[in-house]
């Protein structure tokens, strides 16, 4: 037979497929852009900027709708009232993980972030248990949190003042934060076995496969080599990169907006002063600056569109009904930047954390560690780091770029699985 008929025949079928397919299951999802056979709806969303395409979407089709991704259905929440609903109130049937192509061929299921079912809650129960039991929420994780601060704060006081990128400092506090916990001991910025540790975060992946650290597998347990690994590299995989790039983001805002950092200044004088580290305990007397830190991550928006959720079991979901196993995405930028509870979202203003009085405001819209079920197991650490890092560098050092603060690049980078911050450098003056 000709190949050039083989070939239409083989495209012919699968069009058949796809259309029987959509025939047979799109009237029990939620309306959505019409897609393509094969390629689905990628040709009507903007890779670099997808939530653009899903704030489109659902001004048309509701705040609940669906997406092809090629042949694979994904739907969309958007909104606070319904990511709520749908991780809170259904928390149960939403706290399947969904399918993510690059960590399914990394970590192949297991560890505390990309894993499932009881296997996922059976090492959620340990690793929350083992952090608690190793200081986590205790007056001992707070202690090697200021001790890591000091350490930072020295470290960038051998900058001298000059001009720096500050991606790998910031980067190596947190993570020693996490190998305080893990290994009972920190590194110095120096240590070459630190050095290698941070190099070769993607080279633990592959040890996964290698002989040495298979064990045979029991049915009956979820305590297996493969899963402690992958369980270890989550904790300093998210308890790193998400901490290390807030504080960039965040640093990189305060260059942008020097009347915002005189203010913290301000209040860092007058509840902490100048010769003692900051504690937790003046998080409370100081509204001011915890309005900034929590609109930094209102506004930078880290992950933008969550981690790929699924359901357990068929729902039933404003009269839509969602098969189980469907990858669900909930976007978390429609909630950080919902324009009645944020006035002028895409605007830095930490006046979206404050009353007319100037205390301290809370949101139910604030959610960048997600919400529910999934929410980040390490979202009160991380929390931690971010009051005790950012006060302690802005109570010893002012902030300056040789770049007019007018001309800063503050442009989100969101076309990825998180936002990522341009490239500046920036001067620690000691105060």
């Amino acid at each position: 037979m000709d190949p050039a008929v083989v070939l239409v025949l083989c495209l012919s079928s699968l069009l058949f497929l796809f259309l029987w397919r959509q025939s047979s299951g799109r009237g029990k999802l939620p309306p959505g852009p019409t897609p393509l056979p094969i390629i689905g709806n990628i040709l009507q969303i903007d890779v670099k900027n997808k939530n653009k395409s899903f704030s489109h979407f659902s001004q048309v089709y509701g705040p609940v709708f669906t997406v092809y991704f090629g042949m694979k259905p994904v739907v969309v929440l958007h909104g606070y009232e319904t990511v709520k609903e749908a991780l809170i109130d259904h928390g149960e049937e939403f706290s399947g993980r969904g399918l993510f192509p690059l960590a399914e061929r990394t970590s192949k299921g297991f560890g505390i972030i990309f894993s499932n079912g009881s296997r996922w809650k059976e090492i959620r129960r340990f690793t929350l248990m083992t952090l608690r039991n190793f200081g986590m929420g205790k007056r001992s994780i707070e202690e090697r949190v200021q001790e890591e601060a000091h350490c930072l704060v020295e470290e960038l006081r051998k900058t001298k003042a000059s001009s720096c990128d500050p991606t790998f400092i910031l980067s190596c506090a947190p993570c020693n934060v996490i190998c305080s916990i893990v290994f009972q001991s920190r590194f110095d910025y120096k240590d070459q076995n630190f050095l290698t540790l941070m190099e070769r975060f993607n080279k633990i992946i592959k040890m996964q496969s290698s002989p040495w650290i298979l064990e045979k597998h029991n049915s009956q347990s979820e305590f297996t080599m493969e899963n402690l690994l992958s369980t270890v590299f989550d904790v300093f995989v998210a308890g790193t990169e998400t901490t290390s790039t807030t504080l960039r983001y965040g640093l990189l805002l305060l260059l942008k907006h020097p009347e915002v950092t005189a203010k913290v200044q301000e209040e860092i004088d007058r509840v902490i002063g100048r010769h003692r580290s900051p504690c937790m305990q003046d998080r409370s007397h100081m509204p001011y600056t915890d309005a900034v830190l929590h609109e930094i991550q209102r506004y930078i928006d880290l992950v933008p569109n969550n981690l790929p959720h699924a359901v357990t079991r068929d729902i039933k979901f404003r009269n839509y009904l969602i098969p189980k196993g469907t990858t669900i995405l909930t976007s978390l930028t429609s909630v950080l930047h919902d324009d009645k509870e944020f006035p002028n979202p895409e605007k830095f203003d930490p006046g979206h954390f404050l009353d007319e009085s100037g205390n301290f405001k809370k949101s139910n819209f604030f959610m960048p560690f997600s919400t529910g079920k999934r929410i980040c197991v390490g979202e009160g650490l991380a929390r931690m780091e971010l009051f005790l890092f950012l006060t302690s560098i802005l109570q010893n050092f002012n902030l300056k770029s040789f770049t007019d603060a007018k001309k800063l690049n503050i442009t989100l980078n969101s076309g990825g699985f998180i936002s990522l911050p341009p490239l500046y450098k920036i001067c620690f003056i000691p105060v």
